[in-house]
């Protein structure tokens, strides 16, 4: 792995201060490919004085090799691959090994990974009485926060981060079960029994059969549906240093268990600005009510006086097209196709129209307001028949591969040190502890 203490330039600024007249020479360092990087490592030790970034968006918190975008040109990258291409000829289980081992996998080796992964999926049978002590209406994403913080409790042979067997193992259970976790927590939701998970059927095929499959009666799944299900997980897997991603390098920074830093992921995606954005999306479109009131939703969203906003529109990293959508579009219409309730659903068929209607109305298409994957992924998931409430879930579920990729990138670094964000201080000094508190 590359860090940035390997410069690969030589190049510099000069930090001028304008009162003194003091002048510093700042490294300048040149990654693989994307923005050059002014390095502040030195910056408080040689001047007294630290950056002030709200956000972090101006900051490079960490280098990696794992995910690269480009939000100017619609690029998204693992390991050097284009989204699109692996999510059109990979299925997840490629994608894991590539966010894990830094290569896709040939046929030896994604036999004996699949092999790995299947065999992790079952927890802890005494796990399951865990479940009970939340209520029945508990949202999925409380519980999997609970669930997956508590596998530290069960887990003890693979929570040694100095290990590098035992975080292997850690990684390869995480995978396993959380979709286990997420199914049984929707189980639970609807009190229905637990489903086990089989060891003959995919990654993606295993969490519909977990999710949706009763005793009552032989579940069939569907390979379109399947297959939609797994790209999905794809096109989520990772995404770069996103704050649920930066939440779980954080938390590892200081040398907490896996188990525990993947929960801390789960409870920063679970925010509505982050893992909320397909559930808004659906929030929108019973707003919408209607096909004949979407040129009135459209001419609010042109408005900038009105607080309304397209869900499901646009992206905050992605000024051209989300490459994920492309793919994510071509999915969600092979599912509308495949169940036939396009018509039947007064909200599918909404949706569909207000995708028309979009991609073909100047204003979006001048200011690049694209239907995003957050939009397509709200349709594939209501048709599939998952409430809204497991939609976040479900992104955990995919993300958890990029969180434990670069959790062990972070781990493996020698030099990682904790992480401790420094602040601009605005509040009072020098006060007087009053009287009456000293008698």
């Amino acid at each position: 792995m590359t860090n940035a203490n390997s410069e690969k330039s030589q190049n510099s600024v000069t930090l001028t201060d304008n009162q003194s007249g003091q002048q510093w020479e700042l490294p300048v360092i040149d990654g693989t490919v994307g923005p050059r990087v002014i390095d502040i490592r030195k910056l408080y030790g040689e001047t007294g004085m630290f950056t002030y970034d709200p956000g972090f968006t101006s900051t490079a918190s960490c280098d990696s090799e794992i995910t690269y975008i480009d939000g100017d040109k619609g690029i998204l990258m693992h390991r050097g691959y284009r989204i699109e291409d692996l999510a059109e000829h990979c299925d997840f289980m490629d994608v894991c090994h590539l966010l894990l081992n830094g290569d896709l996998p040939d046929s030896k080796q994604k036999t004996k990974f699949e092999h790995d992964i299947t065999y992790h999926t079952m927890l802890h049978e005494q796990m399951i009485y865990f479940f009970r002590g939340f209520r029945r209406d508990s949202h999925p994403m409380a519980v999997m926060v609970g669930v997956v913080g508590a596998l530290s409790a069960f887990y003890h042979d693979s929570t040694d981060i100095t290990d590098p067997h035992q975080r292997m193992v850690a990684s390869h259970r995480m995978i396993a079960k959380m979709p286990t976790i997420a199914a049984m927590a929707y189980k639970y939701s609807v009190g229905q029994p637990f489903v086990y998970p089989r060891n003959d059927l995919s990654y993606a095929e295993n969490f519909l059969n977990m999710t949706f499959s009763v005793p009552a009666e032989e579940y069939k799944i569907s390979p379109t549906l399947a297959r939609a299900m797994d790209r999905i997980f794809i096109l989520h897997a990772d995404h770069e240093q996103n704050a649920s991603t930066s939440t779980v390098r954080l938390a590892g920074s200081s040398g907490a268990n896996p188990f525990a830093c993947i929960a801390s992921g789960i409870a920063s995606l679970w925010g509505p600005a982050h893992g909320g954005a397909n559930e808004a999306v659906l929030r929108m479109l019973q707003e919408i009510g209607s096909k004949d009131r979407i040129p009135e939703f459209i001419e609010r969203a042109k408005d900038k006086n009105d607080p309304f906003r397209l869900m499901g529109f646009g992206h905050r990293v992605y000024k051209n097209y989300d490459p994920r959508a492309k793919v994510m579009q071509k999915s969600c219409h092979e599912v509308l196709d495949e169940l036939g309730i396009r018509k039947q659903e007064p909200l599918l068929d909404l949706a569909m129209e207000l995708e028309r209607i979009a991609l073909e109305d100047d204003f979006f298409v001048e200011k690049k307001l694209f239907p995003n994957v957050d939009f397509y992924s709200g349709i594939i998931l209501k048709a599939m028949g998952f409430p809204t409430s497991m939609f976040t879930a479900l992104f955990a579920v995919a993300r958890t591969v990029g969180w434990i990729a670069q959790w062990n990138e972070m781990v493996e670094d020698p030099n990682h040190r904790i992480s401790r964000p420094r602040q601009l201080y605005q509040g009072n000094t020098g006060r007087e502890l009053p009287e009456s508190f000293k008698s």
